[in-house]
């Protein structure tokens, strides 16, 4: 069965050890690859994944272009590596349209936002005018969703504020990370299942791997979906819209496949969460 992972991260490999202490220092949480490209090729390898998408943020406007320039050049090897990456846009980008027109030329299926790390509310106007620019252009958007395990208590993507925002944004294809909203899932299925968003399936299911350093009191903290819920989430939002991805290097990628296989869930809809559904989206 072919496997794509629509969710993974890597960084510049001159900057990559720093980002990964930087990163599991504020979510105490741990790596399970050194961040770079060639280690996520390494895991795709161990795993039995087919193909790796990137899902690149940028934390501040001067960063768009550079961040979008290493996707270009990433996506140029996708027939070798297997691996291909989303673009990046901030809503701070005060050239968001003419670099989302870029980019649609370039051949690059998709852009990453993040209301946490960029400060920003996912329905403030700034967004909204680039979740409808990405629609008319043909873009995907990637959109972290709920609470995010770094920030504790941040409210920017939530779902009411993402229904908000969508409902603002005309005809854009929208997946949605984190199963809809990380841990908010009960309000997601509520407000979003009912809209034509995707979902993937990143670091949602089961134990998170936490770090040695006192900051999780319990086990039960580091407890995301159970089994149980976590199908019931995928049948709320319907087999068909949902997506494998992983969140790599913070989780797992062989562990998250693994996990997933052992669901209840039929073997017509396994090949849907693993490999159609993306397919079809990404035109692969």
């Amino acid at each position: 069965m072919r496997v794509i992972d629509i969710h993974t991260h890597t960084f510049p490999a001159k900057i990559a050890a720093k980002a990964i202490e930087t990163l599991k220092g504020k979510s105490h949480t741990g790596a399970y690859t050194d961040g770079t490209i060639g280690m996520l090729s390494r895991s795709m390898s161990d795993a039995g994944i087919e193909c790796s998408v990137i899902q690149p943020v940028a934390t501040n406007p001067k960063q768009v272009v550079h961040v979008n320039d290493s996707s270009i050049a990433i996506n140029e090897h996708f027939s070798e590596t297997g691996i291909m990456s989303f673009g990046a846009m901030h809503p701070d980008f005060e050239e968001y349209s003419r670099e989302l027109e870029r980019l649609a030329r370039s051949g690059i299926k998709g852009i990453k936002l993040h209301p946490v790390y960029q400060g920003v509310s996912i329905d403030d106007g700034r967004y909204v005018n680039i979740l409808r620019r990405a629609g008319e252009l043909g873009l995907i958007v990637m959109l972290h969703s709920g609470y995010d395990i770094g920030f504790p208590g941040n409210e920017n993507a939530l779902p009411d504020r993402i229904a908000h925002a969508l409902s603002e944004s005309g005809d854009v294809k929208v997946i949605l990370a984190h199963m809809g909203g990380w841990r908010c899932w009960r309000e997601a299925e509520g407000v979003l299942s009912s809209s034509n968003v995707y979902i993937d399936t990143a670091f949602s299911l089961g134990e998170f791997e936490a770090l040695d350093d006192g900051y999780y009191s319990s086990r039960e903290e580091c407890m995301m979906l159970g089994a149980e819920d976590f199908v019931k989430i995928v049948r709320a939002f319907g087999t068909e819209r949902v997506l494998f991805g992983t969140d790599s290097p913070w989780a797992s990628q062989t562990r998250t496949l693994r996990d997933i296989t052992s669901l209840p869930l039929t073997d017509s809809e396994k090949h849907k969460i693993f490999c159609d559904n993306v397919s079809f989206l990404l035109n692969l």
